[in-house]
């Protein structure tokens, strides 16, 4: 196994995600997903010193399909994960992995300077580190 290093920036994506308000209802998230071809919605901080917060279609899937509650009745905020464990892109992709494998999550913001610049998954890690043995 070679032993190159692949940082979290190479890895990760700018396009799979879109921003939004946590006010927007589940099924305008979903709407807004579809519109932009995404799987994740960061959610805006309200103010400096709040937090993003991020919804993945499968948390609308846990919170809202299985548990049998309305789209448009739900909001965002309400099913959101915040605040996030957000990881850094100069991160090494092993870390980032161990990172993830400790606190059982799957995909994290990119952030720099106070701001997502990117998202980050096991799926971009293994493509990335091993897609071309």
């Amino acid at each position: 196994m070679s032993h190159k290093l692949v940082q979290v920036k190479d890895a990760m994506t700018t396009d799979s995600y879109q921003f939004t308000d946590g006010m927007v209802t589940v099924a305008e998230g979903i709407k807004l997903a579809k519109q932009h071809n995404v799987s994740a919605l960061i959610i805006n901080k309200r103010h400096e010193n709040d937090e993003f917060g991020l919804v993945l279609l499968s948390d609308i899937a846990k919170q809202v399909i299985a548990k049998d509650r309305s789209p448009e009745r739900v909001n965002l905020y309400e099913i959101m994960a915040k605040p996030l464990l957000s990881v850094s892109p100069e991160m090494d992709v092993r870390y980032c992995a161990r990172l993830f494998e400790n606190f059982g999550i799957n995909t994290a913001p990119v952030i720099e300077n106070q701001q997502v610049i990117g998202l980050v998954n096991y799926t971009n890690m293994v493509l990335t580190l091993l897609g071309d043995e």
